[in-house]
């Protein structure tokens, strides 16, 4: 049957799910469709659906979250994921001036696999090809094409991260593909709307792999645009791929994430504004202390009162002191407290949160639970103490900057958590659309490394820890100096230089500057009586 009668067909279908189901997987089953969507196929377009299935609206397909749902094109597209509408042709379709891209469902119950599948657009070329070129390389040139395209399929149906890294002509030929769902790329596209994807540098555009319209809609930055059906995808995955990570790196029990192109200052900012709704008469934050500017600003900004709560010293270890956060929630009482702003990854002395402690008082108060994990997803202990802190007890969402854990661009953070809806609701706090650069960025670099590569890595900074605390101890005493004893610290290490400060004021400042002048970055060197305006 030919592709553009079917869409009129499958509009028209008012027959159950599984008729439809048939209906496809007869057209699908015998061409072998594997190719992604094209852009100048703009009649489907693919989101994450919650919803239960509906016999009435065939299709409203699908129901859990690592499966596709349609959307019919341009004039039809729902305000949101889970508002019910009448399927019919959308104007590309009635224009006949595209192939429209179908849904393969396998129905097996509740749970089947489903398969993106498109109509093979290369095999005419292919054929053409055979004139000019022997058959017999063409047909090897084919099936090579075909294994590029085999991974995309598996990613598109997975919704996980591969376990081996793709090679770039497999990546470049993917965001290729999305590229070209967007309507800015569409051949004899004429935008006449204020926001129509008009790049004036071909620089900006080639560094941007022409994603241009950027991410969500203006009252949800998950939510999917009409006009950008490859972008719009690219978010989707991206975050079904960071989901997978945050799993494999230790929070199993997570239910939804996603990236947000604010780094993790602003982000948890974020989720205190989302909060306000919730608790209107809340006016505290209760934030066991760490020296970090960012922290501090961001409930600062969100319009309420950090309550500090100081750590206690045990031994070389700056601890959660457990009784004086328990002391100031009975204090304020439970409705005036917005939250409990935790820490798990910091600078030694200072160790993690007591998370699984903090979870239990949130729980027994009802308060909800904010963690700022900055860097502690690359931190197999920091990242148990939130599944642990879970399970136990109470953490509404957790929040991870992308350039400290996967080694992208400066601009973005995972905001994270074990109740789906309260993450909804905080991607449907931010205003407006939203840039897909770390998106796109946190996508490369996930499909480069695979889940092994990043596994890899995990492994690699584990034994460099190691090896940093070994040679630090051995010159820290060398020098008549301490490395300090933080094992709950599983990121940073501290060391004495109680030498230095003894001999001149200014020592201690000097070495700081010495080693980045030395091309040693990231270290610090702090005297005891520093003090800081953090709030200019």
């Amino acid at each position: 049957m030919d592709l553009a009668i079917f869409a009129h067909f499958a509009c028209d279908l008012q027959s159950s799910f599984e008729a439809f189901s048939k209906e496809v997987a007869k057209i699908v089953e015998p061409e072998g469709l594997t190719r992604p969507i094209r852009g100048s196929e703009a009649g489907l377009i693919f989101s994450t659906f919650r919803s239960p299935l509906n016999a009435q609206t065939p299709l409203r397909m699908l129901k859990s979250s690592g499966f596709w749902r349609t959307v019919w094109g341009g004039s039809r597209m729902c305000e949101s994921e889970t508002q019910i509408f009448a399927p019919r042709p959308c104007r590309t379709v009635q224009a006949a001036s595209c192939v429209v891209v179908l849904l393969r469902v396998l129905a097996c119950g509740d749970c089947c696999p489903v398969t993106v599948a498109t109509a093979d657009m290369n095999r005419e070329s292919f054929a053409a090809g055979e004139r000019l070129v022997s058959p017999a390389y063409v047909r090897q040139a084919r099936e090579a094409r075909r294994s590029h395209e085999h991974l995309v399929r598996l990613l598109l149906e997975k919704g996980k991260c591969p376990e081996d890294g793709w090679d770039e002509s497999t990546l470049e030929l993917f965001l290729h593909e999305l590229a070209i769902m967007d309507s800015n790329n569409f051949l004899g596209n004429c935008g006449v709307g204020e926001r129509e994807g008009r790049v004036a540098s071909a620089l900006v555009a080639r560094r941007h792999y022409r994603f241009i319209h950027g991410i969500g809609r203006s009252g949800d930055i998950s939510a999917v645009q009409p006009k950008a059906a490859g972008s719009s995808l690219l978010n989707k995955i991206t975050n079904s791929l960071v989901l997978d990570i945050i799993k494999l790196a230790g929070v199993h029990t997570v239910t939804n994430c996603f990236v947000v192109p604010m780094a993790t200052g602003m982000s948890l900012t974020l989720c205190f504004l989302t909060l306000r709704h919730k608790r209107p008469k809340a006016k505290y934050i209760i934030w066991p202390r760490i020296d970090q500017k960012s922290c501090f600003k961001s409930m600062i900004t969100a319009g309420f009162e950090p309550v500090v709560i100081e750590n206690v010293l045990e031994g070389d270890e700056l601890r959660t002191d457990l009784e004086a956060v328990e002391a100031k929630v009975q204090e304020l009482g439970p409705d005036y407290v917005l939250c409990v702003h935790s820490t798990t990854s910091c600078f030694a002395p200072r160790v993690p949160d007591r998370l699984e402690e903090l979870a239990v008082i949130c729980a027994n108060y009802g308060i909800p639970h904010i963690v700022n994990n900055a860097y502690g997803l690359q931190s197999s202990k920091c990242m148990h103490l939130i599944q642990q802190g879970a399970r136990g007890g109470r953490i509404d969402a957790f929040v991870q900057s992308l350039d400290k854990n996967f080694m992208v661009p400066v601009g973005g953070a995972i905001i994270a958590g074990f109740n789906d809806s309260f993450i909804q609701e905080i991607s449907k706090m931010y205003p407006g659309r939203a840039s897909a650069s770390p998106s796109l960025d946190v996508l490369i670099t996930l499909l480069s490394l695979g889940s092994n590569g990043y596994k890899k890595l995990l492994k690699e900074r584990k034994e460099m820890f190691s090896y940093l605390s070994n040679q630090l101890k051995k010159l820290s005493e060398a020098y008549n100096e301490r490395l300090l004893h933080t094992p709950h610290n599983p990121i940073s290490l501290a060391m004495t230089l109680k030498t230095l400060d003894e001999h001149c004021d200014e020592a201690v400042t000097q070495l700081g500057s010495m080693l980045f002048t030395r091309q040693v970055s990231g270290a610090r060197s702090e005297k005891n009586d520093l003090k800081r305006n953090i709030l200019l």
